[in-house]
């Protein structure tokens, strides 16, 4: 598990509307986290935390729809 994972995850949802979507409503980063594993994303919380801290981007979401500003386009 590494932050590299996290980071293919917001490569993955930058290039992909549906993908983005359907993490943007998650509510918790623990849920966030075990449903990325369950989509082949392998990376845990501090994985997670350390991808945003490097990228500058922070986890909380906006708007209506909820949007997340964390996807690489």
């Amino acid at each position: 598990m590494s932050k590299k994972e996290a980071e293919r995850l917001f490569i993955a949802g930058g290039e992909d509307k549906v993908l983005r979507q359907k993490y943007d409503f998650i509510e918790t980063k623990e849920e966030f986290v075990e449903t990325a594993n369950s989509d082949g994303f392998e990376f845990t919380i501090e994985d997670l935390d350390a991808a945003l801290k490097d990228s500058g981007d922070s986890f909380e979401s906006f708007g209506n729809p909820r949007k997340r500003d964390i996807w690489w386009m």
